[in-house]
């Protein structure tokens, strides 16, 4: 049994909600809420397993912590005869890491920063400093990120190439956390919209968003 530390309706927690439901792994996952609105990510025993203070964790059947949404992963997909969110080939491979790392730092992260500096964020008892400057210039680089991918998605049909892929749902958890910052993305990025479009018919992707609605954020 794997345990996943998280919060049910967070950005970076989706990445990984998903890559569990598209692996088909949710019967062997048990999650247990940490409270961001609270700070108890921020607290010594949950520092304790994640340095970072950052959310989701993995903890896997040796009793050791992963933490980072990509490195956990890439431990999921291990988990099967065949990957299928983070490449087979070494060139497969190559190109969903850089481009999920892309969008992590041109679109996802960018409005992480927006949301922690430029608004009020999770409050003034986790948020204890603010850079508002800071956090609207990376609100604009995340509208640049967003013109980036829908130039990348009027190219080809996922944001990695021909197949879908963990870059697919760092994207997509862009998308989530804008609007829960109420960041409109432009109605003329017609290719990122298109593509968003047909990611809310996947199945994994319909969960997250039925199940996030609720308060118990179960798997």
């Amino acid at each position: 049994m794997l345990t996943i530390y998280d919060w049910y309706n967070g950005p970076y927690p989706s990445r990984v909600r998903i890559a569990v439901a598209e692996l088909g792994l949710a019967s062997r996952v048990r999650f247990i809420s940490v409270d961001l609105w609270k700070g108890e990510h921020k607290r010594a025993d949950f520092l304790a397993k994640n340095y970072s203070g950052t959310l989701p964790v993995l903890q896997i059947e040796d009793g050791s912590y992963l933490a980072e949404c990509t490195a956990i992963t890439q431990y999921l997909d291990a988990l099967g005869d065949v990957p299928r969110l983070t490449g087979t080939t070494p060139r497969d491979q190559g190109m969903i890491h850089m481009m999920n790392k892309r969008a992590e730092i041109e679109f996802l992260d960018a409005i992480s920063v927006y949301f922690h500096h430029a608004t009020a964020g999770l409050g003034p008892e986790v948020e204890l400093y603010q850079n508002k400057e800071w956090g609207l210039r990376m609100r604009d680089k995340a509208l640049r990120g967003a013109r980036y991918f829908d130039g990348v998605l009027k190219a080809q049909p996922f944001v990695a190439g021909d197949a879908f892929s963990m870059a697919d749902i760092t994207v997509y958890a862009g998308l989530v956390f804008a609007r829960i910052v109420e960041l409109e993305i432009p109605a003329e990025l017609a290719g990122l919209h298109a593509w968003h479009a047909r990611m809310m018919e996947r199945p994994s992707v319909q969960r997250w968003e039925t199940m996030h609605l609720t308060d118990e954020g179960t798997a």
